[in-house]
């Protein structure tokens, strides 16, 4: 039986290594994830999908499989709907998690068990609901779900200085959608103090035969660490003439 095979008292509770990673290691991760959106909207076994929980559960799929077989990303995972690390009451869309390994970044000890990098997924438009806000990719009035408001306030990923979002751009272009992100921020800036136009948008990097586009966002919170850094990856899940089946790797270069 497998039981009499397995040494408990060697294997129990250890892990293979432990890596120290600089900080910008999370970036590096951050341009993988960029780098399969296309692969993954194109690959011809995924099976139709609109729904956020439904996209985001495929792409959570894809990450762990090419992770597992490519060389220096099988020591990360992908997981969906975790617990916050400080609000243990909300649940983070995706998250990356070392996966056999101890990582340090920044003096942070991880383990499989947590965060290295929040992200939130977000649908452009947001579906219409009474409970919805259009403006859900920045913040919604009704409630505290509004993508960006969530890290500003230290809903989601209080403890790190860096995060993600995913936009499924489902109609209109990413050009249109960055004026409608940008424009709400601008408003909410004029009767918000808590809003600045310092949290607008600004393009990183435009990949339009892949139909993917790259921005980041900087923002303050009243917590520590007080400077958060978002990078939103914005993925056009219609006709794009992409990379279906390719094994090159995309060019995406950031400042």
């Amino acid at each position: 039986m497998l039981a009499d095979n397995f040494n408990q008292q060697n294997r129990i509770g250890l892990l293979n290594s432990e890596l120290q990673l600089p900080a910008y290691a999370l970036h590096a991760l951050i341009d993988f994830i960029a780098d399969e959106l296309p692969r993954w909207r194109d690959d011809p076994e995924r099976p139709e999908r609109s729904a956020e929980t439904d996209l985001t559960d495929q792409l959570c799929a894809r990450l762990n499989s090419v992770a597992r077989t490519s060389n220096g990303w099988d020591h990360y995972q992908f997981r969906t709907e975790v617990p916050d690390e400080v609000e243990k009451s909300r649940k983070i869309d995706l998250v990356a998690s070392p996966c056999g390994v101890i990582i340090w970044v920044d003096g942070r000890r991880c383990t499989q068990y947590d965060t290295l990098l929040p992200i939130e997924c977000k649908r452009l438009p947001t579906p219409k609901d009474n409970a919805r806000d259009e403006r859900e990719y920045v913040v919604n009035r009704k409630a505290t779900t509004g993508g960006i408001q969530r890290f500003k306030e230290g809903n989601h990923g209080a403890k790190h200085s860096l995060a993600a979002m995913i936009a499924y751009v489902q109609t209109e272009s990413a050009e249109s959608w960055l004026v409608h992100v940008n424009t709400w921020i601008v408003e909410l800036s004029k009767s918000d103090t808590r809003w600045s136009k310092n949290d607008m948008l600004r393009r990183d990097s435009l990949l339009a035969e892949f139909g993917l586009t790259s921005y980041r966002s900087t923002h303050v919170r009243t917590s520590k660490p007080s400077e958060l850094e978002l990078r939103h990856l914005w993925i056009d899940m219609g006709n794009i003439a992409g990379i279906q089946n390719s094994k090159s790797k995309l060019p995406l270069k950031t400042k």
